[in-house]
C-alpha cells in the first residue's frame, strides 16, 4: 500500500468510527444538561464585514469556498455542495456580512437562517459538527448576539442558548480529534467564548487554557511562523489568538504569557509575508487578502516588531533592497495532518517592486472543482523548476501531500547590503536521483536579482523552469529568444536573461484574489537532461523605461 493509500485509509476509518459513535440517536441524550437563561457577556466582533456580500445573503445568495449557493433557505446538508463550502456555510461567518449590511431586514434574515438551521439540525454531521466548524459557529453566534437578539421573551434566543450548550458539550469531547492546526485554534476559541459568556462549565477554564498553551507550543514556531506555512493561515491564526486574548481581557482575566508572546511573534511574521502593495505572498493556499484587514489585525496585535530578514524554522527568506521585496520558500512541507494547505512549491519565489507585483506564484482560488484545486497546488503553478512534469511533492486530491520533500538546506549571506541565499531540496531524489539547488542574489540597490538553478544527478529527462508573471504586467521575448522584457503598469521595465534553456512565453493563470481568476503569462525555460545534471543561470535586471 502506498503512503497516499494509507493516508486515505486512515481518514476513511476515522470518519466511519466517528459516525458510529456520534450519529447514534442515543448520543444526543448525552449532550443534555442545564441551559443558561442569558449570556454573562458578549465578545467583541472586531473585524468588519462586507456589506456587499451581506446584501447578497439578504437576497438569497451565499458565496462559500468558491461555491455560489443560491437559495432563500440553503440546503444545509446538500450532497452536491463541497465539504469546504458546507463548512463555511455551517460556520456562520457570513453573519458578519449581514451585520455590516445592517437594518431590520438583515436582522430578520439572520434570525430566519439560524432558526432554519436549528429546525434542520437533528444530530451529529461530519461537516457541521467538526470541531473547527463548531468553534466558528459558536463564536459567530456569540459575537453577533446583540444583532440577533430581541430582548426578553425571545423564543429564538432561548433555542440558540440551548443549542450552544449542546454544541459546547460535544466540542469539549472532540476538540483534539478534528483537523489540526489553525482549525483547532478556532475550536479552542469556541470553548473559551462559551466559558466566558456563561454557557460552558467555568470549571474547565484552566483545562482549556492548558490545551491552548500546548497548541501554541506546537503550532507557533520560534520565529513566529505558523506550522502550516501558509501566509493566509498565519493571518487567520493570529486573528484567532487576538480574539481569544481580547475575550480573556473582557472577562477580567490576564492573558497568559505564552499567548502574548505568540501574538507578538506571529505579527512580525505576518509583516514578513507582505509585499509592497500590502497584500500577502501566494504560498500554500494563500491569496493576496485585503490589505486594510491585514492592517487592522496587525493594529489589534499591539505589536510593533518589524519583520525579520529570515524565518528559519518556518522555512522562508525575505530579500529586500530599496523598493524590491523577494520572498523565497526555503522550507520542507509541514508534517502530515498539518499539510491541508500545502502546495508542491518548494524553492519557489515571488518578487514585487514598490506596490507592483512582478514575479508571482499562481495562488489559490477557492473552488468547488477538486481537479482545479489540485492543479493550482502543482509545482508547475509556482515560480520554480519541475522535472518531467512531475511535482516535487505529491499532491493528494483530498488535500495534503503524499510523497514529499523531506530535506531542505538553506544558507544566507549578507555583505554591504547585498544578499545571497542558497537552498536545495530532495523532492526529486527518490524518483529521479536529482537534487534541486537554487541560489538567489539581490544587489544592495534592488536593481539586480540573479539566480542559478542546479540539478545534480544522472537523470535523463526534461526540465521546465517557470517565471509566472502578474497579470498586470506585459512581456515580450527579445534578442532572438535569449531574453524577455517585462513591463510594469507604472512604466518600470525589467529584463530577464538566461542561458541553459529554450525560452518561451506561454499562458498562465493568476488566482491571487478571492473569487477572481485572471489570465496571465509565464516565461518558461525548457531543456533536456542528458544524465549529467544541469545548471541554468538567469538574471532579472531593472532597465530604463521603454
Amino acid at each position: 500500500m502506498t503512503a497516499s493509500a494509507r493516508i486515505e485509509w486512515r481518514r476513511s476509518w476515522r470518519e466511519i468510527l466517528s459516525e458510529l459513535r456520534f450519529a447514534n440517536p442515543l448520543y444526543r441524550l448525552t449532550l443534555m444538561g442545564s441551559v443558561p437563561r442569558k449570556l454573562t457577556r458578549v465578545p467583541p466582533d472586531a473585524l468588519p464585514g462586507d456589506a456587499g456580500r451581506g446584501a447578497a445573503v439578504l437576497a438569497g445568495k451565499f458565496f462559500c469556498a468558491g461555491h455560489a449557493i443560491v437559495a432563500e433557505r440553503p440546503d444545509w446538508y446538500g450532497s452536491t455542495t463541497s465539504v469546504a463550502a458546507l463548512a463555511e456555510l455551517h460556520g456562520f461567518g457570513w453573519l458578519r456580512d449581514l451585520a455590516a449590511q445592517g437594518g431590520a431586514a438583515a436582522q430578520q434574515r439572520a434570525r430566519d437562517l439560524i432558526a432554519d438551521w436549528l429546525d434542520h439540525e437533528h444530530g451529529w454531521h461530519r461537516v457541521a459538527w467538526a470541531p473547527g466548524v463548531i468553534g466558528a459557529r459558536v463564536a459567530a453566534w456569540l459575537e453577533h448576539a446583540k444583532f440577533i437578539a430581541r430582548g426578553e421573551g425571545d423564543d429564538l434566543g432561548q433555542r440558540i442558548l440551548a443549542s450552544l450548550a449542546r454544541q459546547l458539550r460535544h466540542l469539549w469531547r472532540v476538540v483534539e480529534t478534528g483537523d489540526d492546526g489553525a482549525e483547532r485554534l478556532v475550536a479552542i476559541k469556541g470553548l473559551i467564548y462559551g466559558i466566558h459568556c456563561g454557557i460552558a462549565d467555568a470549571r474547565r477554564t484552566e483545562a482549556v487554557l492548558s490545551l491552548l498553551a500546548r497548541e501554541l507550543a506546537r503550532q507557533v514556531l520560534p520565529d513566529g511562523g505558523h506550522v502550516e506555512r501558509s501566509p493566509q493561515v498565519q493571518l487567520v491564526a493570529l486573528a484567532t489568538l487576538i480574539d481569544i486574548r481580547d475575550m480573556l481581557r473582557l472577562a477580567a482575566r490576564d492573558p497568559t504569557s505564552e499567548l502574548a508572546a505568540a501574538i507578538t511573534r506571529m505579527a512580525a511574521l505576518l509583516r514578513f509575508f507582505r509585499h509592497g502593495d500590502g497584500g500577502l505572498a501566494l504560498f500554500n493556499d494563500s491569496t493576496e487578502g485585503n490589505p486594510a484587514l491585514i492592517d487592522l489585525v496587525l493594529a489589534r496585535s499591539e505589536s510593533k516588531e518589524r519583520p525579520p530578514a529570515d524565518a528559519p524554522q518556518t522555512g522562508f527568506q525575505r530579500l529586500a533592497a530599496e523598493r524590491v521585496i523577494v520572498l523565497f520558500d526555503t522550507g520542507a512541507p509541514p508534517p502530515r495532518g498539518l499539510d491541508r494547505h500545502a502546495h508542491a512549491g518548494t524553492l519557489s519565489f515571488e518578487l514585487s517592486f514598490g506596490k507592483e507585483r512582478l514575479i508571482v506564484n499562481c495562488g489559490a482560488q477557492e473552488s468547488a472543482d477538486p481537479g482545479w484545486r489540485d492543479a493550482q497546488r502543482t509545482t508547475a503553478a509556482h515560480t520554480t523548476i519541475s522535472i518531467d512534469d512531475v511535482n516535487s511533492s505529491e499532491v493528494m486530491s483530498r488535500a495534503g501531500l503524499g510523497r514529499r520533500v523531506t530535506q531542505v538546506t538553506c544558507e544566507r549571506e549578507e555583505a554591504e547590503g547585498n544578499v545571497w541565499v542558497t537552498a536545495s531540496h530532495n523532492g526529486y531524489l527518490a524518483l529521479f536521483g536529482l537534487i534541486h539547488r537554487r541560489r538567489l542574489y539581490l544587489s544592495q540597490d534592488g536593481q539586480d536579482l540573479r539566480g542559478e538553478d542546479s540539478l545534480t544527478g544522472a537523470h535523463k529527462g526534461t526540465f521546465a523552469l517557470r517565471f509566472h508573471l502578474h497579470p498586470d504586467v506585459s512581456a515580450s521575448i527579445i534578442q532572438n529568444g535569449a531574453a524577455a522584457l517585462i513591463r510594469l503598469p507604472s512604466g518600470a521595465a525589467w529584463r530577464l536573461q538566461t542561458n541553459g534553456g529554450a525560452m518561451a512565453l506561454v499562458e498562465s493563470v493568476y488566482l491571487g484574489r478571492r473569487q477572481e481568476a485572471r489570465r496571465g503569462e509565464q516565461v518558461v525555460l525548457t531543456g533536456r537532461l542528458a544524465g549529467e545534471g544541469a545548471s541554468i543561470k538567469w538574471a532579472l535586471k531593472r532597465v530604463a523605461k521603454v
